[in-house]
């Protein structure tokens, strides 16, 4: 690709972090021509217009609150692997929950071979998802509608989530470090998030790569919570090797 300039690179670099999820350097500079110093100058003042934030080797976005489409567009590729990974540990009875997130619905897409599986969720998207399983019932966890990211939450949402004894939760998250945890851009989410890994046997995270590392404002799932992962990586890569003691990698 011949090398582009400017606010045109700065808006190039930006279409690639809604497709990916996360902008690296070196790949960036390839596909733009011009040099990794370069890309990180412009990666320094999308910085400071707030956009990115800055991590080693390239730039993930600025964590905020996005509606569901919002989500549903970034990094298919990397959600798509998490649930081709995580289909085969969806039971084929019993109960689940799913969160409100893209990637479960990405997850919900590939379950096949259920005969009496309840699946129940605080999103109106995913239960739409999950009405379309075979062998399926779902339900739809009410409560108040959070506009930012389309999912219900508050205290009939966590009321309804704690009503039921799931084998597993399936979850993603806004972002996960070492020290904290899950995290979310918004505290509600987070609050009913906590419910449905309480009530559950197990909790499966489904997370792309780009998201490790970064922390949003409202608190998620302490890695106590958390059994197994799931990422777009092998489980053997390097950027997993600090997970590795403390969950099951798939």
């Amino acid at each position: 690709m011949a090398s582009v300039i400017g606010a045109e690179r700065r808006e190039l670099l930006l279409a690639r972090l809604q497709k990916h999820g996360v902008i690296r350097l070196e790949e960036a500079a390839a596909e733009l021509g011009v040099s990794t110093m370069t890309v990180r100058r412009d990666l320094e003042a999308l910085e400071l217009e707030g956009v990115v934030v800055r991590v080693r080797g390239g730039a993930v976005a600025t964590v905020k609150a996005q509606s569901f489409d919002e989500r549903q567009a970034v990094d298919d590729l990397a959600k798509t692997e998490i649930a081709r990974k995580a289909a085969d540990l969806v039971p084929t009875s019993g109960a689940i929950a799913v969160d409100a997130s893209s990637t479960s619905a990405h997850l919900l897409a590939q379950v096949r071979g259920v005969t009496d599986l309840v699946i129940a969720t605080n999103s109106a998207h995913n239960h739409s998802r999950a009405r379309s399983v075979h062998g399926a019932r779902a339900i739809l966890l009410g409560g108040e509608l959070e506009p930012r990211t389309d999912s219900f939450v508050g205290p009939v949402a966590c009321a309804a989530a704690a009503l039921f004894n799931y084998d597993r939760f399936f979850t993603s998250a806004s972002a996960a470090d070492l020290e904290r945890g899950t995290s979310e851009t918004i505290v509600e989410e987070g609050q009913v998030k906590r419910e449905m890994a309480r009530a559950s046997r197990e909790t499966v995270l489904l997370i792309a790569s780009a998201k490790l590392g970064q922390h949003a404002t409202a608190a998620g799932l302490p890695w106590a919570s958390i059994d197994i992962v799931v990422t777009e990586l092998d489980p053997g890569h390097p950027l997993l090797e600090a997970l590795r003691p403390l969950v099951e990698l798939r």
